[in-house]
């Protein structure tokens, strides 16, 4: 993986996470359902999203540790928590922008990763919280088939360990034809036909 392979569709996942995130705020969804994160209400998966693909991802671009502050925030409590969202994720595709940004390793404080493979996981946590996001909300998380395929293959690649840290459930069935974003919820321990929330792990 490098920045050609990688940045577009980070900025796309971006743009339609910040898409998703309005519609939240736009249709006044309580933040106290229900989500595909089985342990997570939507307060919870919301709080987690903004902070690890936003924060997160211009901190890690800048080699940055993220705060004790901003991990204990509470994002939702600003009414305004969507637009902030946006705001945030257009300043962290900015910090990759940058070809050497995807040179080296980042550190993440107990291991090191070299930066494109970060960037495809942090592109990985986008869509699919987004998808999270946009199924708890009554509303469609929509990528590219591009998009899809990368977000397929950072879940195959890496989907033992997220297990081993209880991040995936077990792999849903689908379709072999089944579009790459539909195979990667499935392969995530999502079932991206079900309209009913609450099955999925994290």
């Amino acid at each position: 993986m490098n920045r050609d392979s990688v940045y577009p569709y980070m900025a796309e996942c971006a743009a339609e996470a910040a898409r998703v995130a309005r519609g939240v705020t736009a249709a006044g969804s309580p933040l106290t359902g229900p989500t595909p994160c089985a342990d997570w209400d939507l307060h919870t998966l919301v709080n987690h999203w903004v902070l690890y693909t936003s924060h997160g991802m211009e901190h890690r671009a800048l080699r940055e540790q993220l705060s004790e502050e901003l991990t204990g925030r509470d994002f939702t409590a600003d009414p305004d928590w969507a637009e902030a969202y946006a705001a945030q994720l257009d300043r962290a595709v900015a910090a990759w922008k940058d070809p050497s940004v995807w040179e080296g390793e980042v550190d993440l404080g107990m291991a090191k990763m070299p930066a494109a493979e970060l960037a495809s996981m942090i592109v990985k946590e986008t869509a699919v919280h987004g998808w999270d996001v946009a199924t708890a909300t009554g509303q469609e998380f929509r990528v590219s088939d591009g998009a899809g395929r990368l977000v397929l293959d950072v879940v195959e690649t890496h989907g033992d360990l997220y297990r081993q840290y209880d991040g995936f459930a077990d792999p849903v069935a689908v379709p072999e034809d089944a579009p790459a974003f539909e195979r990667a919820l499935a392969a995530s321990g999502r079932d991206p036909r079900r309209a009913a929330v609450g099955d999925a792990h994290r």
